[in-house]
């Protein structure tokens, strides 16, 4: 092989071996399909929103009053996934969850500036999303007034079971794609090693890079059509007509 192959040599290597790279890419993106809705287990979410207000403050407007319900909002994150909050909630849903796991599941979110932050939740079935987002949300309501001693917490969106509810992961249109693209760059790479693996002598140029030798004349090969034709001549001149007669 020469040391650098230039962009039609690469084509006609591609075009050669099509039949392998369309069946690595097929391939790959069944893989993909197969993986996305048989292998992997859809995850559905759900989520509540909680505010953080003072409900015996005199004025609304007491923006100290707010900044200090802002920064409660850090402190209230942490509570609602603690162990003590988290248990609770195992024990009044029976789930096989450990407190680990479960925490794993549960994100909280604050918004910039706001006295709202959203509890979201992750579980392999809509259902149970909704009901472990409600049961912790309810559960941190409950507990925070004994852990802080304040009364400053209100669900104000709980989480709601939606008709046709639809997983976000897996995201089966990416998936596949992906594997399909990954498919066919593995199809174009393997054909381009094959062919540099490939050390047989094609052609006349090759014999003269190769082995140094003139070349003095060479065979062309014959199409299907002129290989017929050459037998059915050869036939008749060797009297095949006369002796098929006679036989």
């Amino acid at each position: 092989m020469e040391g650098t192959i230039s962009l039609v040599e690469i084509l006609k290597i591609l075009r050669k071996r099509w039949n392998l790279i369309l069946l690595l890419t097929l391939s790959a993106g069944l893989i993909g399909t197969i993986v996305c809705f048989y292998i992997m287990k859809p995850v559905y979410q759900a989520s509540t929103q909680i505010l953080v207000n003072q409900k015996n403050a005199e004025s609304q407007l007491d923006f100290g009053l707010i900044r200090s319900n802002i920064d409660l909002i850090n402190t209230y994150s942490v509570i609602i996934k603690s162990p003590p909050i988290l248990e609770k909630v195992i024990t009044r849903l029976n789930l096989t969850q450990s407190v680990e796991d479960l925490n794993k599941n549960i994100n909280v979110i604050s918004q910039d500036n706001t006295q709202i932050f959203s509890l979201i939740v992750e579980a392999d079935e809509a259902g149970k999303a909704v009901e472990i987002a409600n049961t912790v949300s309810e559960t941190f309501l409950n507990e925070i007034k004994g852990i802080m001693n304040v009364d400053n917490v209100t669900i104000v969106s709980p989480a709601e079971l939606k008709d046709k509810p639809v997983p976000i992961k897996p995201k089966p249109v990416l998936i596949i794609a992906i594997s399909i693209v990954v498919g066919l760059l593995a199809g174009i790479g393997i054909s381009l090693l094959l062919e540099l693996l490939d050390n047989t002598l094609k052609d006349e140029k090759d014999v003269a890079v190769y082995l140094g030798l003139p070349v003095l004349g060479s065979i062309q090969e014959l199409s299907k059509k002129n290989k017929q034709g050459s037998k059915e001549s050869i036939y008749k001149k060797m009297g095949g007509e006369t002796v098929g007669q006679k036989v």
